[in-house]
Formats: C-alpha cells, structure tokens, sequence
C-alpha cells in the first residue's frame, strides 16, 4: 500500500533551510571547523588613551562597554557556502532525510508524487486506523507539521552541539593562552618593530660600528641572563638600536600588579651617552619622574642630576642597570617624594598624609593605565598581558575593595587601616570597578563580579 505525498517542495525548502542553518552555525573547511576568540580588535598603539583628563585629574566617569563578539569570519568576511555543483545531490539527501523522518506505519510506503498518481491510502496514527480516501490537502498539511517538527528538532540539536563546541574551542584556546603566558621569556629576539617610538632613528642605512655591536651583544648576554622575573624585554633582530621593555609594578606600592612599558633607543654613540629612554604614559602623569610626553626623569640617563656614579658611566653602566632603576628608585611606595625637595618641605605627619593623597591619585591613573594596557597591549607582549591581568585579577580588585574600605594605598604611606581613603577617592574606585571587571573577564579571568559593589535596597 502506498501513501503519496504531495506539497514536498514546501518540506524540502524548511529541511534545506535546517541544514543551511546548520552550515553558517558551523562552516568547515578543509582544514576542519574554526572558532576563533575574538580579542576584542586589540591593536598595537600603546600610546592611545580614551581619556582626556590632565594627568593629576581624577577619574570621574564610567569605563565605556567594550565589543563582546565570539566568533572571527573567514578571510573574506563571510561564511563559506557550497558550490552549484552540489546543489543536486543536495537535494537528493534533503528529500532522503524528509522520508526517514516521516513517520508512516509498517508496510506502507511513500513515492514520489511526480513518478506516481496519488491513490487512495490507508493511514494510522496513535493505533487508531480507517479507510477511505483521504483529502490531498489534508496530505499534504501533515506532510507540512511533520517537516515542521523535523525541522524544529533539528534545529535544537544544532544549536546544541555548536554551542558545545563552541564552549569546547574556548577553553582549548584559554588552556593555550595560559601556556603561551607561562612560558613567556623574560627576554627573546624578535623582528617587527613597526610600533617603536624610535622606529625612525637610528643609523639610516648606514652600517654601524663593530664595537657598537659588540657592544650591544654584550647587553643583551646581561638581559638575557640577569633579568629579575618582573622584567620582560624584547630586543630586534634587524635593529640591534631598539628594545623594549614591560615592567611589573612593584607590590607595597601604588604602582602594584600594573604593567608599564618602555622604548629604548641605542644611539651610534652608544655607550659614550646613555640610551634614549620613552615612557607609554597615555597621557597620564603617573610619577614626578614620568612625564605625560613619555620623558623619564633619571639621572642614569642623564635626564636629572646626580653625583658619581649616580650618573651614566659608558665603561660601567649597563642597560640592565636603567631598568632595575626605574622599577626600584620611580615606581617607589612613596612617588610624592619623587619631586625634588619635597623630602625637606614635607615632613613628619604633613609629609605622611600628602604622600597618602598623591598615592591614591596615583593609584586610579595605574588602574586606567591597566585597562588602556589591556585594549591597546604592545606589539610582541599580548600574551603576556593577557595572561598577567587574568592571574593577577583577583588580588587588584581585591585590593580595590579594602582600599574602598580604608586601607591606605599600598601599604607605603604609612598609617592604620580605616585611615585611608577620602570619600572621592572611594567613589572614583568604585566608578573604576565596572570597568575593571568588564575588562578582565574579557580576558578570560573568573568569578570578578563578586568584587562589585551590592546594588542599593
């Protein structure tokens, strides 16, 4: 007994429609399906900053929302769709897949309506059966429910699997990223220095020196092997001029958990002079010692005064020497007394409770500078931002919070905790929170929202 099926071009669109649905949730290639993390567009321009306050401003208004896309197209920007040439047996497999999901009793068959001249049939449903000529439109409306149903089902088992392998692809590509963080060298040789303040300097073509360049092997031996673990350095293997340096800030001090990146230039009189040394501010003024036009103010460098060897010696300082002083002698727990003369004119309690101030208002331009540091990571130490902000998240919104509740700002500034903090200082970290959290779990860290403030009653 057969049951002919009639309306099935109406069945076959809804099926071909499941599985071009099931194509863009999961294009493949030859080289298999490819679910990327988005970064959120990160670039390379460190030197950007979305605000525009003075660099002792405080911070006065919301972190704006950052893009949350999950997925990269392919190169073309847009998904892959099959050719016309399969277009036949595709429908071949749509109508096949349309007749093993109909739901027909045993022993009755299903043909094709244009092969055959619809008869009259027999149908059963649910164990009850009759006879008689059924209505070609009643046909064809169950024909229709039944693809609806097929078409629903699968569609939820689709959206099911993509889901879970996509959720699988991402914690692949975390595991990856927390590798790739962990065995981040303290200092390697690289080739892009498209990004490098001092791209432009240098010896213009000409071939330099060889005792420059021995010169210049001979730091990078010292980097390589006396680096602290707080200091990462990326020398250039075609521009032996430049190097870069991120620097952690210290702990018991403002700067604590932040990441502050350097640009040094060896220039062809190098070491007679000192290297020239620029600092990614973002236009903050985070130190007396650091401007917002990225001068560093050291007398190693011979950018401030000094007495002996306080000063650059070419027979003896080393590079090396630049970077542990500006990590230990600038992003120092007291910065306030950075400025010259004000060991002498601020003493005592006074000197204690600017020093305090100024520490918190330090303390909100670091925390900007993270966040711009996240968005805009140097060019050769994305890896190493991702993976320091998302380890270290929870113990800078956890500071965050007891510096809300009266802990003075990295423990430098002396005093009990519950003294510390004024109500603006308070009310621009909490303001800072949001963002922060937003920030981080963007890169992967977990569990920051607990760090939020409770909603008001």
């Amino acid at each position: 007994m057969e049951v002919a099926i009639e309306g099935l071009d109406s069945d076959v669109s809804i099926l071909k429609k499941v599985k071009h649905d099931e194509e863009v949730l999961n294009p493949t290639s030859e080289g298999g399906s490819s679910v990327s993390l988005s970064s959120g567009n990160i670039n390379s321009d460190t030197s950007y900053h979305d605000d525009d306050n003075e660099g002792d401003d405080m911070v006065d208004e919301e972190e704006e929302e950052e893009e949350d896309d999950a997925f990269d197209y392919d190169d073309d920007g847009d998904y892959m769709f099959e050719n016309i040439e399969e277009e036949e047996e595709d429908h071949y497999l749509s109508m096949q897949a349309q007749f093993d999901n109909v739901d027909l009793p045993p022993g009755v068959e299903a043909s094709f309506s244009w092969l055959k001249d619809p008869v009259p049939s027999t149908s059963v449903t649910g164990g009850a059966s009759y006879t008689g000529a059924m209505d070609p439109q009643k046909i064809q409306e169950i024909s229709i429910s039944k693809g609806k149903d097929v078409a629903s089902s699968s569609s939820t088992v689709v959206q099911e699997a993509v889901s879970g392998s996509v959720e699988k692809k991402e914690e692949v590509v975390e595991v990856e990223s927390m590798k790739k963080f962990e065995e981040f060298k303290l200092f390697d040789i690289v080739n892009d220095y498209s990004d490098h303040h001092f791209n432009s300097a240098g010896f213009q073509g000409q071939q330099p020196p060889k005792s420059w360049t021995k010169k210049i092997q001979d730091e990078w031996k010292i980097l390589e092997k006396d680096l602290p673990d707080s200091i990462f350095v990326r020398a250039y293997e075609t521009r032996m001029d430049l190097l870069r340096a991120v620097m952690i800030g210290p702990a018991g001090t403002p700067y604590h958990d932040g990441l502050f990146v350097f640009d040094v230039h060896f220039p062809p009189n190098y070491p007679d002079i000192p290297p020239m040394v620029y600092y990614y501010s973002g236009g903050l003024r985070l130190n007396p010692n650091l401007y917002d036009c990225g001068k560093v103010c050291l007398s190693l460098l011979n950018t401030w005064t000094g007495k002996g060897n306080e000063k650059w010696m070419p027979k003896k300082s080393t590079m090396l020497q630049v970077l542990v002083s500006i990590q230990a002698l600038i992003l120092n727990a007291n910065p306030f007394f950075n400025e010259p003369g004000y060991d002498n004119m601020y003493t005592g309690a006074e000197g204690e409770k600017k020093s305090r101030t100024y520490n918190e208002e330090i303390f909100i331009l670091s925390l900007k500078t993270m966040m711009y540091t996240l968005r805009r990571p140097p060019k050769h130490f994305e890896e190493l931002v991702a993976g320091h902000f998302r380890t270290r998240a929870h113990a800078i919104l956890s500071a965050c919070r007891g510096y809300m509740e009266g802990v003075p700002v990295g423990g430098g500034g002396g005093g009990l905790i519950g003294e510390g903090g004024s109500k603006s200082f308070k009310a621009a970290v909490g303001k800072m929170l949001n963002g922060l959290v937003s920030n981080f779990t963007r890169y992967g860290a977990t569990g920051c929202d607990q760090y939020l403030p409770l909603p008001p009653l």
